[in-house]
């Protein structure tokens, strides 16, 4: 086993795992040493076995997929990840690739791109789809929302008017109605419905 990639899976689906563990051990250099299913039993197994590579989801209970590649490679900080996820919008791949992920894939990929993407990230390099990638560029220059904005994008999502949103981050409609128009600008769009199907598109908010 010396020579082989010795991988961690840590996602919370079975079938998933048992999908990848399948595809990783056909591969006469790679290894699955482990499989976890939280982001907090995957910091365990991590610390326990240490891993060449770890493949990691983004969406977990208890503690999501880039906040444990933040506390492994603060403890770790050669740690090599590659995120294996559903979410395809250039905000999620920024955070995890941000926390120190250097690969990110989609789920719905080719069996062919993971095995690549997993020499990749083991010799180094970085591995993220086409698609996300694109996302990525398309969207670099552009001005991130701020955190307020976020959360009152989230409001709307929930469903409530302006006068609720005021009430519930403690601020006065007019200010809520600024930061619709800030958000419009930056999402291209203009209305909520539109503002809110780009947000989730795009990871800035999940509903």
């Amino acid at each position: 086993m010396a020579d082989k990639i010795r991988i961690l899976v840590v996602d919370d689906h079975p079938m998933l795992r048992e999908g990848v563990v399948a595809i990783v051990s056909s591969e006469p250099d790679m290894h699955v040493v482990g499989e976890a299913s939280s982001g907090l039993e995957g910091i365990e197994l991590f610390r326990q076995l240490g891993p060449d590579v770890t493949l990691m989801d983004l969406q977990m209970p208890g503690m999501d997929g880039v906040e444990a590649i933040e506390r492994l490679r603060a403890e770790a900080p050669n740690a090599r990840f590659l995120v294996l996820t559903t979410f395809a919008g250039d905000t999620q791949a920024l955070r995890a690739l941000r926390a120190g992920a250097a690969g990110y894939l989609l789920k719905s990929g080719l069996r062919r791109e993971l095995i690549d993407a997993i020499r990749a990230v083991h010799s180094g390099c970085r591995a993220v789809a086409p698609a996300v990638a694109q996302e990525i560029a398309l969207h670099a220059a552009e001005e991130p929302l701020s955190d307020r904005e976020v959360a009152v994008l989230i409001e709307v999502a929930n469903g409530r008017a302006n006068k609720e949103i005021a009430r519930a981050l403690s601020i006065t409609e007019d200010t809520v109605k600024s930061h619709l128009k800030s958000i419009y600008a930056k999402l291209g769009v203009d209305d909520r419905a539109h503002a809110v199907t780009v947000a989730n598109r795009r990871g800035i908010i999940s509903i």
